[in-house]
């Protein structure tokens, strides 16, 4: 029997875990900051199901650009964002958020 779990997600984000590692991080003050952790924070989201909106850290998406992070927005599957390293927070929320 398939069970149905209720979310409160309204959208979700891919990051690529891989390019994270590699970077050790590379976002916010210090640059130490996963760009996963540094989107919770900055969009105000809770970790799981009761977030707003779904922040997850894939294994790898498979293109690993160099000093940069692979991220896909999923209200828009067809349009994958390269994050380079040390990006400002501002500037990624706005590309998320622009339709």
């Amino acid at each position: 029997m398939i069970r149905v779990l209720a979310s409160r997600w309204q959208g979700s984000v891919l990051v690529c875990g891989k390019c994270s590692k590699k970077l050790g991080g590379g976002f916010g003050e210090k640059g130490r900051t996963p760009l996963a952790k540094m989107l919770r924070a900055v969009l105000g989201l809770k970790k799981g199901r009761k977030a707003e909106r779904g922040v997850v850290e894939v294994k790898c998406l498979g293109v690993c650009p160099k000093n940069a992070v692979v991220m896909v927005d999923g209200a828009r599957p067809n349009r994958w964002l390269l994050v380079p390293a040390g990006a400002d927070a501002s500037e990624v929320v706005a590309t998320l958020t622009e339709r």
